[in-house]
């Protein structure tokens, strides 16, 4: 009963989806409050159903009813309860319905923040939100059912959860990276309503702007964490494999970094409406393009969920008409488009364009690598492999383009910068990034290339934040100066700190990693780079699931032990799959890392041990950026609340 439940509310959703597209639209069209007001209880309406839906889902879970297939597929009775509760979202059907709940809470989010809206631009951006929720809904009930029943052959026993999503990254990362691909449907919303009001000034964008900052900072999150699963889960040790599967979650991010920066100039100035509206159709159609990469079939990856044409087909489709009617559409009110602004090549309007140019571009070469062997092998039948040399060699150069363009563009104003005055702010900085790059040069043991220009690049970014907080600060005083500052401005110089950390991270875990691979014995040691692993065997133990072989090495530098690590290697006893759970000691500077392979008989194991210098400097700093994303949102939020006070005061002013 439960789950006939759980379709049933479902299929009231879509129906509520459907009127919430239709009667605000035509209401907006004809000014008539009483059909806009539909809108708002309509959003509260689905997300009442589908949050009702899921629990549905949930409760047969943790229940083990394998009666239901979805249940019977990705369960079992020894899987612990915060997993049978995380397998909600662990395969295409759950995910799906996960989707949809967090468009149904962006949804409510906007209609209850909405009070400073327009009532016609509120009950546009509802019904386009709603035409997105109809279409995923109705993927969900006609192809992707995940209450459909087993009543003829149900199973004693479920199939257990697949060993790699076993690990509590599934507890976090799917809710979180769906938060932000979702999130930029409301950017989408907003722009597609501005077009169809025809109103394309900086109100929209400023009313746009906290949703995006908050989508961005959370799809960030997710593909951090999702690095951090891949890096503790796979047992490769590597942070990134430019996965297809990978790539389309970071697209959007790229487009969404593009799209904050283009709407601030057309808050502040009013300048690049064209190019705004359209990144931010670009976003949410990347993200679109993520999830028809991941349920169609179409790739062959440990992160795909589904491999069913009809699926695939419908999304596709969806796509399409997503991205065909905002397009027409844009061309259609692309004459009100134009903007009238004069300024200068040296004014910060121009650094944000020349910013926003280069992450589109790193985005184009990342989505012509990804989609190009698809497109390729439909084609021609021609199998080809795009791998981490190309994407490294078209998109390392562009981000140190782009660091570069960020530090000059702290020292920019609006329209212009006079030239003697941005001279005089960057010639100290690039002087002393110079000089930090010839120091690092002549102490690395192995000459890098790479790394002496990261260190430089990374230098003139934290410098020239620094110089501008001094310059911003010297006549009030540096505490007085600094508490006087707004969060937008500290969003801005924490994200672009989080960016350098970022890049240097990347780049040394990159280049100084150090990997050795030996046959090892019971007490046997392998040195790396300095450090000795001593492996002293393997003892069995036993998890909820599985059986486990658990190794024991222990990590020395001069006969001083630094850290010992817990390699397994695990039988899980539903599926009888092997995986690896490799043994990780994290540090700020390094992380000693080791797997152990197949065993060689007579206690003799296989045994991968690595260094990854700096490994954490590239999570740290990609949340460094999420939280200055989340910061800047919370200022909007906060003068929302503010100008909402100011109405509700003045109202009662007048009342009494």
């Amino acid at each position: 009963m439960i789950p006939e439940l759980g379709l049933f509310c479902l299929i009231l959703a879509l129906c509520i989806a459907v009127l919430q597209a239709t009667i605000p639209l035509v209401g907006a069209s004809y000014q008539d409050s009483r059909w806009m007001s539909f809108a708002r209880p309509a959003s509260w309406g689905q997300l009442t159903f589908i949050t009702f839906s899921f629990a549905c889902l949930a409760y047969s879970l943790l229940m083990d009813d394998f009666s239901v297939a979805y249940v019977a597929n990705n369960s079992n009775s020894l899987l612990p309860w915060y997993y049978k509760f995380s397998a909600v979202w662990a395969a295409h059907e759950g995910s799906l319905l996960l989707w949809v709940l967090i468009l149904s809470f962006w949804m409510s989010a906007v209609s209850l923040n909405a009070n400073r809206l327009p009532e016609n631009m509120l009950a546009r951006v509802l019904a386009v939100m709603s035409m997105i929720s109809f279409g995923f809904l109705l993927l969900l009930i006609t192809t992707s059912n995940p209450f459909s029943r087993l009543l003829i052959n149900t199973p004693t026993e479920g199939q257990d959860l697949n060993p790699l999503l076993q690990h509590i990254g599934l507890i976090f990362h799917p809710p979180i990276l769906y938060t932000g691909y979702v999130g930029f449907s409301v950017a989408f919303a907003f722009a597609i309503a501005a077009l169809l009001e025809g109103r394309l000034d900086g109100a929209w964008a400023r009313w746009s702007r906290p949703w995006t900052l908050t989508a961005w900072a959370f799809l960030g999150m997710g593909i951090t964490l999702g690095s951090w699963w891949a890096y503790a889960e796979l047992g490769w040790g590597s942070w990134w494999f430019w996965d297809p599967v990978e790539n389309a979650s970071f697209m959007p991010w790229l487009v969404g970094a593009a799209l904050i920066h283009s709407l601030v100039a057309t808050e502040k100035r009013g300048t690049f409406k064209s190019w705004t509206v359209l990144l931010a159709i670009a976003a949410f159609s990347l993200s679109l393009l993520g999830t028809f990469l991941v349920r169609s079939g179409v790739l062959t990856s440990v992160h795909a969920f589904a491999s069913d044409p009809a699926r695939g087909i419908f999304v596709l489709t969806f796509l399409l008409i997503v991205i065909g009617g905002s397009l027409a559409l844009f061309a259609f009110r692309a004459p009100t488009l134009k903007s009238h602004i004069q300024f200068s090549i040296l004014s910060r309007e121009t650094l944000l364009l020349i910013n926003n140019l280069l992450l589109v571009v790193a985005a184009g070469t990342i989505l012509l690598g990804t989609v190009y062997p698809l497109i390729l092998d439909a084609l021609t039948g021609t199998k080809l492999s795009v791998g981490p040399p190309y994407f490294n060699l078209m998109f390392v150069p562009t981000m140190a383009l782009l660091m570069l363009a960020v530090s000059i563009g702290v020292f920019t104003q609006w329209k212009n910068t006079p030239t003697y005055k941005l001279t005089r702010l960057f010639k100290p900085i690039l002087i002393i990034s110079i000089l930090v790059a010839i120091v690092i040069a002549t102490l690395q043991k192995k000459f890098h290339f790479s790394v002496v220009m990261c260190v430089l690049l990374t230098s003139i970014v934290v410098l020239a934040g620094i110089r501008d907080i001094l310059d911003k600060t010297r006549h009030k005083g540096l505490l007085k100066g600094i508490t006087g500052l707004n969060s937008s401005y500290w969003s801005m110089q924490l994200a672009h700190l989080g960016f350098a950390v970022c890049a240097l991270g990347a780049v040394m875990a990159t280049t100084g990693s150090a990997e050795r691979e030996a046959r090892m014995m019971p007490g046997s040691t392998v040195e790396l780079e300095g450090y000795y692993f001593k492996f002293e065997g393997t003892h069995q133990s036993q998890g909820p699931n599985y059986i486990s072989d658990q190794g024991v090495v222990r990590v020395l530098r001069d006969d001083q032990e630094v850290a010992v690590l817990h390699p397994e290697k695990r039988i899980y006893q539903s599926r009888q799959t092997v995986m690896t759970e490799a043994g990780i000691q994290a540090g700020i500077i390094r992380d000693y890392f080791v797997a152990l392979g197949e065993p060689l008989g007579g206690g003799a194991w296989a045994v991968r041990v690595q260094i990854k210098p700096f490994v954490r400097w590239i999570w740290f700093g990609a949340l460094l950026m999420a939280l200055g994303g989340l910061l800047a949102a919370s200022s909007g939020r906060y003068r929302m609340k503010q100008r909402f006070q100011i109405i509700k005061n003045r109202i009662l002013g007048t009342v009494s």
